[in-house]
């Protein structure tokens, strides 16, 4: 039973988060919402202790597709980060700005960059192109997502100062947009990188989020250093290049993980815990 805790553990993490947002804003769609979303990773993390192998899979397309299709097609929420600033800038606290508190803000003091590897609908397709194990070096690309970020805020500024008639409208087809150009360059990139997650390590602006917060979180993968044999499988799986078992900090390593748990499947030692 033991191995199933840290599923046990999201559940109750998320059904907490539904039910205050519940109580908080009078909104039944909060609970369901984030203990449709809670259900579905403790399920995928049950799954994954169970050994099945498409856990992960299953767990992204099921919040993956639910944030696109029904938040972003059939709701028309702009859930991208130009949602969370138009959000920002219209003083109110739902929608955009509640997933990103919990999911990118604040969430990854828990979780790490768990949204990354489990609910990214971004990733969710680039896992499917044929370069899982990163076959190029780690490129300096890094500044890329910053200026991205920048961008994407000027935008929506713009849009206020400039006082665009029927910004919603204008937000919804923001988002499909801006989806369609992430997927593009997102598979692009993979191509020309060899490497899937060249996206999320050189382009995504969330992680300017994602990476401080995700420093101290409470979920993540633990070396014992002395079961260790530095073998170097660990990294050689690692789609995000994290240094696994090097010298470097644990909270360093722990910013770019995205808890896919491929170098806990391959430690050789079991020196690897989730």
């Amino acid at each position: 039973m033991k191995k199933y805790l840290p599923a046990l553990g999201m559940w109750l993490l998320f059904e907490a988060v539904a039910v205050g947002l519940w109580l908080a804003l009078d909104n039944l769609f909060y609970l369901l919402n984030f203990t449709y979303i809670g259900s579905a990773i403790a399920v995928g993390l049950a799954l994954y202790a169970a050994k099945w192998k498409y856990a992960r899979n299953a767990v992204q397309f099921a919040v993956g597709l639910y944030m696109l299709v029904y938040l972003g097609l059939i709701c028309r929420e702009n859930m991208q980060i130009e949602g969370f600033w138009y959000y920002l800038f219209l003083g109110v606290f739902e929608a955009a700005v509640i997933h990103y508190a919990v999911a990118k803000i604040f969430g990854p003091l828990v979780f790490g960059r768990g949204w990354c590897g489990y609910a990214c609908w971004t990733a969710m397709v680039l896992d499917l192109l044929p370069y899982k194990r990163p076959e190029l070096p780690l490129k300096r690309w890094g500044y890329v997502s910053y200026i991205v970020f920048c961008v994407s805020l000027l935008y929506v500024a713009a849009l206020f100062l400039l006082h665009v008639p029927d910004l919603e409208r204008v937000m919804w087809a923001s988002f499909i947009v801006g989806n369609l150009v992430y997927y593009a360059v997102g598979i692009a990139l993979a191509y020309i990188c060899r490497d899937n997650r060249a996206f999320c390590k050189y382009i995504c602006p969330v992680t300017v989020f994602l990476k401080p917060m995700s420093r101290f979180a409470l979920f993540r993968v633990r070396v014992d250093r002395a079961k260790c044999i530095s073998c170097g499988k660990c990294e050689r799986v690692c789609p995000m290049n994290v240094p696994v078992s090097s010298g470097q900090s644990v909270r360093a390593n722990a910013s770019e993980c995205i808890l896919c748990l491929k170098c806990v499947e391959e430690c050789p030692k079991d020196a690897l815990k989730f």
